[in-house]
């Protein structure tokens, strides 16, 4: 171990936090870590690094980056609840709520948004990532859909995710310059109206 080494992973100084509060700053660096980067490139050396402890801490933690990953996938409430309240009421502008929540759940507050761009990004390249996503998509869609009629409801509520996740990824994984660019007024008058179609089988109702 080379001297720049035994800096970085030796013993730290100062008053240790307690164990509760050490796993918290874990998780909360892997989450912006699986969010920015991916499951493939992120490192339990590199989230040790961003939390300020030993690669061997997260490991008593999480014993390895696919359980770590699964600690990160956990979505809290509050996003499920954005998704859940966008299919409720009536079908009149349905359309725009889905959008807005979509939008706000995968690219608003932190706490909601990094799990799930986690989810996405790693779904590319990892298998237990691309299960938490294909249930939690598949779960949304069954909530959003139960009490509407028709055959294939299920089938209009999955194109819509899929068209929305399409734009999600186009902005933040892909960095498609138009759709970088475009604020969220601009993309839910664009867009809403197709998800309405979709969704109801009708034109949006015109104030």
């Amino acid at each position: 171990m080379t001297a720049q080494e035994a800096h970085v992973t030796g013993p730290r100084r100062g008053r240790r936090p307690g164990i509760g509060s050490t796993r918290q700053v874990v998780l909360d660096a892997a989450r912006a870590r699986f969010a920015r980067d991916g499951f493939a490139t992120t490192t339990i050396r590199g989230v040790a690094t961003d939390a300020g402890v030993d690669a061997s801490q997260v490991m008593q933690f999480f014993r390895s980056k696919n359980e770590l990953f699964a600690a990160v996938m956990a979505i809290p409430p509050s996003a499920l609840e954005r998704f859940d309240t966008a299919f409720e009421g009536p079908d009149e502008h349905l359309g725009e709520r889905v959008v807005r929540a979509y939008l706000s759940a995968w690219e608003g507050a932190a706490d909601e948004s990094e799990p799930l761009m986690a989810m996405l990004r790693g779904a590319i390249t990892n298998d237990f990532a691309r299960a938490q996503l294909r249930d939690f998509i598949q779960s949304r869609l069954a909530h959003g859909v139960k009490g509407r009629g028709g055959n294939d409801a299920m089938l209009r509520a999955a194109l819509v995710a899929s068209m929305l996740v399409g734009i999600v990824t186009g902005r933040q994984i892909i960095g498609v310059p138009a759709l970088v660019t475009a604020d969220t007024e601009q993309l839910v008058a664009i867009v809403a109206p197709a998800i309405q179609q979709v969704l109801v089988g009708g034109a949006p109702a015109q104030d």
